[in-house]
């Protein structure tokens, strides 16, 4: 090995995160901001994935944690579950998806940026794979998913939002970036069909989903009729899944909706508090999108 890439090596292997949870900050546009990094317990300082798992409208990167679930899967699979905290007051924290929510949109909060200096935060002290970063979230953190492959997309491989619709009227990658979302269609927070509402806490007049998915499958090029199944049903538990999937498009990416009849607002797989909604336990959304990963890095 040449010296210099000898020294860089060690350099970054004195540098690289250990195991475990580890809380960064990060100055971007005046602001510090922060976000939390799970390693998970096999990481040895080779290059990985990262998952950006983007938390809902008041609530924070550690209730993310938990709520999710992801870093178990990312014990498991081996990536950098990685949980950014949004802006505002005291721990009801936003993202700027666009059209929602609250202090983030309100001040015009620069998260594209944030995110893209995260990154570069992230690979100053651990071994990332560049080609194989994610994002998932759910509702605000589901908007501001969208946001990112049509702004970041030079960064993010691919987007698995949970429970939320674009926040812009139009998305302009500028690369097919693949998509795979999870939506009740008894969401009351953000409606399968769009509007506001009727438990939204923001009363954003919400984008619908099929607008959402059309959007994607014309800018990844993708044939604009889905192959449709139902998944099997594992529990009775109130819920029917349907898949569609739309592909393949241009570089071989994809669009794939899971619509979950009876569905609420809510994590599928993963247990949740009753206001929220039902949550179907007959697929498991941590499961899917992390295959649907495996499959699309970036070209």
């Amino acid at each position: 090995m040449p010296f210099v890439s000898l020294v860089l090596a060690t350099l970054l292997a004195a540098a690289s995160l250990a195991p475990g949870d580890h809380t960064r900050t990060v100055q971007h546009a005046g602001r510090t901001r922060s976000y939390i990094v799970h390693v998970p317990p096999n990481y040895a300082g080779r290059p990985v994935p990262v998952v950006l798992v983007f938390h809902g409208a008041l609530m924070d990167a550690a209730m993310t944690a938990g709520f999710t679930g992801l870093s178990e899967k990312a014990d498991r699979e081996g990536f950098l579950a990685v949980y950014p905290n949004g802006t505002g007051w005291l721990n009801m924290l936003t993202w700027n998806g666009g059209d929602c929510c609250g202090y983030a949109m309100q001040y015009k909060v620069d998260d594209v940026g944030f995110t893209r200096a995260l990154l570069d935060d992230l690979a100053k002290v651990a071994a990332v794979d560049a080609k194989r970063v994610y994002a998932t979230g759910i509702s605000n953190g589901a908007i501001l998913c969208y946001r990112l492959a049509s702004e970041l997309s030079d960064r993010i491989a691919a987007i698995a939002p949970v429970s939320g619709p674009m926040g812009t009227a139009t998305c302009n990658p500028q690369r097919p970036v693949p998509v795979m979302h999870f939506h009740g269609t008894a969401d009351t927070f953000a409606p399968f069909q769009g509007g506001k509402g009727p438990e939204s806490i923001t009363q954003t007049d919400f984008i619908s989903v099929e607008h959402t998915i059309q959007a994607w499958v014309r800018a990844d090029g993708c044939p604009e009729t889905p192959a449709v199944a139902d998944m099997p049903k594992k529990i009775d538990d109130g819920t029917r899944v349907e898949r569609k999937t739309y592909g393949p498009g241009k570089d071989g990416s994809e669009v794939v909706l899971f619509v979950i009849h009876g569905g609420g607002h809510t994590w599928p797989g993963r247990d949740t508090v009753h206001f929220l909604g039902a949550t179907t336990h007959n697929i498991n959304a941590n499961d899917l999108m992390w295959e649907f990963f495996v499959l699309h890095p970036r070209k």
